[in-house]
């Protein structure tokens, strides 16, 4: 089961699966993309399970979840994909409501997916949960609050469900993934879902995401996918995707105190 199927690595993932013969449930809240996706997976595949789902509604996560089961009769496999970047303001600038959103989608998302389809993929007794943090859930940056508090979140909530799993001997493994800059469109999102939430774009704020996008965001969905899926193929318990990703969790590592100037330093010299 993948979430955030109608584009990006969502996608990509639920390719990639039906390549390697799973039958593959995919959900998004973009009907348009996910009926694209779904004539993909069919391409190389089985056709998929595909509904409609926001991952914050628990009620709706809750039916789903009984709904794949039944549709397959077994889930193996969650991949808690979707979410959402918000754009780039500080704290003092950010609205409580820009913060719900993100924390509804980005961190409750992944906790009503886990939950919902735990039961199932103990019972089929050869589970995985795959939770998509992000570079960002290793390392914070300014102007991103919101976004760094959901990703670091993941990363917790994840590692402490694999910390339960080993306690309670449930045949489930668990993996987070921090992918480092993805070619997908969350930059432009985040701006246009604001600009839908009636908050106002600044020139600094579009500068940044046009910046994301020519500079950062270069790896192919695909690439990406491939890494994730070669990870929990190979049952890693956190998967690195991309050399920025990995160059950032070693900056971390072995900077903890003079990181954070340093990456300022890059976000003066990147963005202006």
């Amino acid at each position: 089961m993948v979430t955030g199927a109608g584009s990006g690595i969502g996608r990509a993932l639920a390719i990639g699966l039906a390549r390697r013969g799973a039958l593959t449930a995919i959900s998004d809240v973009n009907e348009d993309g996910l009926r694209s996706t779904a004539a993909r997976v069919s391409a190389v595949g089985k056709g998929p399970h595909v509904e409609v789902l926001d991952v914050s509604d628990r009620d709706a996560v809750r039916d789903y979840a009984t709904a794949v089961a039944e549709h397959h009769g077994v889930v193996h496999q969650l991949y808690n994909n979707a979410g959402v970047a918000g754009g780039a303001a500080p704290l003092s600038e950010s609205d409580y409501e820009t913060y719900e959103r993100i924390v509804n989608i980005n961190l409750w998302g992944v906790i009503n997916g886990t939950k919902e389809f735990l039961p199932h993929l103990i019972s089929s007794g050869d589970g995985h949960v795959v939770n998509i943090s992000s570079l960002n859930g290793l390392l914070a940056q300014a102007s991103m609050s919101a976004y760094c508090t959901t990703k670091f979140a993941v990363r917790g909530f994840t590692e402490s469900l694999r910390a339960e799993m080993l306690a309670e001997g449930h045949p489930v493994r668990v993996t987070v993934v921090h992918p480092g800059g993805i070619a997908t469109n969350i930059a432009t999102s985040a701006l246009a879902d604001a600009e839908r939430a009636g908050r106002e774009i600044t020139d600094q704020q579009r500068q940044r995401a046009e910046a994301y996008n020519a500079k950062l965001l270069k790896m192919s969905p695909v690439r990406a996918a491939e890494t994730i899926l070669s990870g929990v193929a190979a049952n890693r318990s956190r998967v690195l995707v991309g050399k920025d990703a990995k160059g950032v969790d070693l900056l971390v590592r072995l900077l903890p105190r003079a990181h954070a100037r340093l990456v300022l330093w890059w976000e003066k010299r990147t963005f202006g």
